[in-house]
């Protein structure tokens, strides 16, 4: 029986709801081992809610994405534009890093929250993600153009070289983003990921260096 709210304003905050349960309960098990039933749980609603407002499990992780996503790509589309237009080739590439990580590094410091990274180290590594096809629609079109930001700003380098520098700037991005302790523990408690602005900082210093000054 599909239940059905009554007003607007408790249809929205029930939305909300569930997806904040399902972005937990999907970076602790996986698109396959989470279970409907269980984000229901967590939400405090009944399953019938779940599939009224996103008809399926495939489709709550797809809204999961749809959510989160434009505010990353938006950010990422303004600092490129910035980055086109410094002149300095090293403030560029420097520009170009930041555009990267420091949307998804500020996402993580707002919300206190890595659950959302933890789903996107999860999608990303999943033999099965190929099917759902939510990495290809909702980032690859901005990797496309951070790379070919990257190839204009750096001419001499190869398509390889090019492409393996991103791929390591996304590995740093998420990795960072979905860290639960681990730095902290290894560090003293000196480096922390919720520190936006400290992790930031180092991060873009490292990834900068590497592009500008690694050759294969």
């Amino acid at each position: 029986m599909v239940v059905v709210e009554p007003t607007q304003r408790n249809a929205a905050g029930t939305r909300i709801r569930i997806l904040t349960a399902a972005e937990g309960e999907f970076a602790d098990h996986g698109f396959d081992g989470a279970t409907v039933r269980q984000i229901a749980l967590r939400a405090d609603v009944p399953v019938a809610l779940v599939n009224y407002h996103f008809g399926s499990k495939e489709g709550l992780y797809r809204a999961i994405f749809e959510m989160r996503a434009p505010m990353i790509v938006d950010q990422r589309v303004a600092g490129l534009r910035l980055a086109e237009m410094e002149p300095d080739p090293e403030r560029k590439v420097e520009m170009i890093v930041k555009a990267v990580l420091v949307p998804n590094l500020h996402m993580r410091s707002t919300e206190k929250n890595s659950s959302y990274a933890r789903i996107l180290a999860r999608e990303v590594s999943d033999p099965k993600s190929h099917h759902r096809k939510v990495v290809a629609e909702f980032f690859d079109p901005i990797a496309y153009q951070v790379i070919d930001a990257l190839q204009r700003a750096m001419p001499d380098r190869t398509i390889e070289e090019i492409n393996w520098g991103y791929q390591a700037m996304l590995g740093v991005m998420v990795y960072t983003m979905a860290d639960t302790g681990r730095i902290s523990r290894l560090s003293g408690g000196r480096c922390d990921p919720e520190d936006e602005m400290t992790t930031s900082r180092h991060l873009v210093a490292l990834m900068k260096a590497a592009l500008l000054y690694s050759r294969v």
